[in-house]
């Protein structure tokens, strides 16, 4: 990604930037959140929507100034459902963790689905079925652990 005013701006935290960007690119992180982009969505997350706040839903906002935030996001809404095959999305997730939650409620029956996750002493997340999230408390979770050699 070009960033010619961040470099002549601030040439430390761009050089910072490219570091991570380069330890991205020589490793498969597999966690979802920190796993690397494309180069289109690099685009996208620094363009000028990435500073919009729009509360509220498409056409109903708190405030004026969303009509293309609205357009955008009915966009990806229908684009989500086609993907899908449901009558209904919400992309608003605010995180992973309500995002993991949701998921599980739409796709299992509270307290005899089945969840497998990656137990949290071998590198695994909240949402994987531990006793002090919901996932752990509604959801009959199986944990797996990694070897010491990380297989």
């Amino acid at each position: 990604m070009v960033m010619n005013s961040l470099r002549k701006t601030d040439p430390k935290i761009y050089e910072l930037i490219r570091l991570e960007e380069k330890r991205l690119k020589e490793v498969l992180e597999m966690i979802p959140s920190e796993n690397y982009p494309s180069p289109a969505v690099l685009e996208a997350l620094g363009s000028i929507l990435n500073v919009k706040y729009s509360e509220g839903y498409p056409k109903k906002r708190y405030y004026q100034g969303n009509k293309i935030i609205d357009e955008v996001e009915i966009l990806a809404e229908e684009r989500a459902k086609k993907l899908f095959g449901v009558p209904y999305v919400n992309v608003q997730a605010l995180s992973g963790s309500p995002a993991n939650t949701a998921v599980y409620f739409a796709l299992l029956e509270p307290l005899k689905g089945k969840i497998m996750g990656l137990s949290a002493a071998s590198g695994g997340h909240l949402t994987h079925g531990l006793k002090l999230n919901i996932s752990g408390r509604f959801f009959n979770s199986i944990n797996y652990e990694l070897g010491k050699d990380g297989s």
